[in-house]
Order: C-alpha cells, then structure tokens, then sequence
C-alpha cells in the first residue's frame, strides 16, 4: 500500500523558514513588511516543499475572502449585458487574477437598494466594485461594510469614487462643436436616475450658456435604440438643430442612423458626437467625434485599491480626451 503524501501547508513552510505564519504569509504574497533575506528564505522553504497557496484556504484564514464582486445597479439584470459593464468586468477579473481570487457579477435592483448592503455581508467576498450607484444603496450599507465597497460613479464619505471625468470631457466635446460653427446644439443624456448623468448635463448647461446658445436636450438609455428615437424626437421638436451631442457613444451612433436614414446629411446639416470612443467609433461612418472613456484603468484603480486595502483619496477622476472624427 502506497501512503499518499499530505501537501505541504503555510504552517509547513513557516516552520521549516523560522518564521511565524504570519511572516511566511507576507512574504509569499509580497505584502507588508519582510526583509528580502526573510523573502528569500521563506520561497526557498516553499519550494523544496512544493508549497501551493491555497487561495480560499489563505481568504479563510485572513477572512479577507475569495472573490471580488462587481455589482451592477439597474432596473433589469438585462443591464449586466452592456458592454461597459463587459469591460468593467474584464479589467476587475484581471486584477483579481493577480492577487489569486477571483471574480464575480451581480445585478443590483433599482427597486432594492438594501441589496448592495445584503451582498456585502457574504464574507466570501473581499470587496465589491459598485457600478451605477445610487444615494440610496450606499446609505443602506452599514458603516462596517463600506471600506470593503468602491464605487465606479458617486461615492460617499465612506465609499471611495473612481470614475471619468465626464463633466470635463463633455465641456471640450460641446466646445468642439460650438468652435466649428454650430450654434443648436440638443443633448442626448444618460438615464436621469444615475448621478454622472447629472454631472454631464450640468456641464452641457455651462457650455451652452457661455456660448449664449439654446439648451435643448431629451433622455436617453445608452442604447442605440433609444439614440435613434431619441434623435428623431429632437429634430421633431426642434428642426433647426445643427448638432447632437450623446453621452453614450451607442446612443451616438442610433443617432446617426436615425440621421442618415432620414436623410439628413451628417455632418453637413446635423453634426454628431458620442463620448465613449467604443471601437465601433472608429468604424463608423463617417467616424464617430467623440470623448475617451478610460473604463479598463479606471475598474483596474479601483479593483486595487479594495485587495490590497490601501488608502485612497475620496474621489478619483480620470481625464477624458477628445478625439475629432469625420461626424462633427
């Protein structure tokens, strides 16, 4: 009878290095303080004894859990299919993947804002990355749960924000269109109940009211469906418009269509510009004007701020760039 061999375990390791587990721990996971020479010894202990780190045995043991979660506020979990939330989802699963635990996705109900608050008392999760946050969910969380939740959007005293800067970025692309002429520039907005959407139409207000030009804008979903119907509404109700401007480059790119199919020329008679700079931008056509959106840098800052339980400012904003193409 062959006896099977029992793996070697942090404890195993520790021992043979001479150090605490505490000690073996933070020099395999290259976090805290060790000295280099304690380094050495403790992946020299790990490797003769063929020492694999257990990730959800070491979340067990530091309860510092398994998984991160993204979590995605919306009316329908149809939200969880955008393709901003695919590469939100990307770039956390990536920066998980370096710390060795995983990732995972939620929808998180309009109509509940306690949800956010029950999915941050699963320990099995280190920390959540909340996607269109509203006021109400983050001051459903209890306080004790709140340094483990990072927001893409507003945050809270408690809750770190990481986001673009869409109010600057909607600042240059309105000036852009007002530098080239046009004077009627209509909006396409977000939805009205996420706050960033506030943030930009507030900005497409300054603009226009410095150019001493009209304020002209109607809702819109971040859909190409709702661009386009969005965009017939305002040539219906205002024919004289000379550009539209979509927070959201698929709303952008509806418009277009719209545009197009109804005949009018863009960008001779209507120009068009998104924000966004999706790859589709690029491919449309005429190409898309739009502002870039630094989504994968901006999940990947806010992913590593929450597992490596460091401190961060309240609110970090990521630059938006304008970039002129063919539509306006």
């Amino acid at each position: 009878m062959v006896e099977q061999r029992r793996e070697a375990t942090l404890a195993d390791v520790a021992r043979r290095a001479g150090v605490s587990m505490a000690t073996a721990s933070r020099a395999l996971s290259a976090r805290g303080p060790a000295s280099s020479s304690t380094r050495d010894r403790v992946t020299a202990a790990a490797r003769a004894l063929g020492y694999v780190p257990n990730p959800a045995a070491r979340a067990l043991a530091t309860r510092s859990g398994t998984r991160i979660a993204i979590a995605v506020g919306g009316h329908t979990a149809h939200v969880l299919n955008d393709p901003y939330v695919a590469r939100v989802t990307a770039a956390t699963a990536t920066t998980a993947a370096s710390r060795e635990i995983g990732a995972s996705l939620h929808w998180l109900p309009l109509h509940t804002p306690a949800a956010l608050a029950e999915l941050a008392e699963n320990r099995d999760i280190s920390g959540i990355i909340v996607v269109n946050p509203t006021e109400p969910a983050l001051a459903a969380l209890p306080r004790s749960a709140r340094r483990r939740v990072a927001a893409i959007g507003i945050g809270s005293r408690d809750v770190p924000s990481f986001d673009v800067d869409n109010a600057t970025g909607t600042t240059r692309v309105v000036e852009h269109l007002l530098a080239t002429g046009r004077r009627r520039i209509a909006m396409i907005t977000g939805p009205e109940w996420l706050p960033c959407t506030r943030r930009a139409l507030s900005a497409y207000h300054r603009a226009t009211a410095d150019a001493g030009t009209p304020s002209r804008h109607v809702p819109g979903d971040f859909t190409a469906a709702r661009g386009g119907r969005a965009a017939a509404d305002i040539m219906t109700r205002w024919p004289d418009t000379d550009a539209i401007f979509a927070l959201g480059d698929l709303s952008a790119l509806g418009a277009l269509d719209a545009l197009r199919r109804d005949g009018v020329d863009v960008p001779g008679d209507v120009a068009v510009a998104g924000f966004d700079d999706l790859a589709f931008a690029a491919l449309s056509r005429p190409g898309l004007t739009t502002a870039t959106h630094p989504v994968e840098a901006i999940a990947a800052g806010a992913a590593a701020a929450l597992l490596d339980r460091r401190p961060v400012v309240p609110l970090t904003f990521y630059p938006s760039t304008l970039v002129v193409r063919g539509s306006g």
